[in-house]
């Protein structure tokens, strides 16, 4: 099992990856990635509306990676997103 923190240094390491998900994203820019960020957020609502709870926490767990990869490309450190919780 993974933690908020795995997945955090997991894809620092994937982001000097060429050809991963993650460096590709990033080197596309937020404008990118939060159309991936709103895309996945709309799939967690319907998946709640209409899926069972495994679809949901696919989904979830597909929104939480693109809200930190939106994160790591403005420099955004945990303990600011830890702060603000």
């Amino acid at each position: 099992m993974k933690t908020f923190e795995d997945l955090w240094h997991e894809l620092h390491l994937r982001s000097a990856v060429e050809g991963s998900n993650t460096h590709s994203l990033l080197k596309n820019g937020v404008h990118a990635i939060g159309k991936k960020v709103v895309e996945e957020a709309a799939e967690v609502w319907m998946a709640a509306e209409h899926e069972n709870d495994e679809a949901l926490a696919l989904e979830i767990s597909q929104l939480i990676y693109h809200l930190q990869v939106i994160a790591m490309s403005r420099g955004i450190t945990l303990e600011l997103i830890y702060e603000k919780l």
